[in-house]
């Protein structure tokens, strides 16, 4: 299983992929792939739980469950979805293509049931 997830987060790695994680609600990670290149503080337990919370809020505006949170910074970019009951969380550079990693063309739903 980690390596079906490894194999798959590497490809991108070139594209500006700095790190993957697949986590439980409470953020507890379960998988992980982290580029050489990736900050220090990038498995900050803070960022899965923060999701949580907001992906939650954000779910009551009555339009429906909310499925991801896209937040840009500086220099990265971050890409949350929720795959109930396992969260994917990707962080790229702030210039990457995440449209591509998130699984527009459905490659992220795919790997999520492959793992479960």
């Amino acid at each position: 299983m980690e390596k079906v997830f490894e194999t798959h987060c590497q490809t991108y790695f070139h594209e500006g992929l700095k790190a993957a994680f697949l986590t439980d609600r409470d953020g507890v990670i379960i998988l992980k792939c982290i580029s050489d290149d990736a900050p220090a503080k990038i498995t900050d337990p803070l960022i899965p739980t923060n999701f949580a919370v907001a992906n939650n809020q954000a779910s009551k505006l009555g339009l429906k469950h909310n499925e991801m949170i896209v937040s840009m910074y500086g220099l990265y970019q971050l890409v949350q979805l929720d795959q109930n009951p396992m969260i994917i969380t990707i962080i790229s550079d702030a210039n990457a293509n995440t449209g591509k990693k998130k699984g527009g063309d459905g490659s992220g739903r795919r790997l999520t049931f492959s793992i479960m």
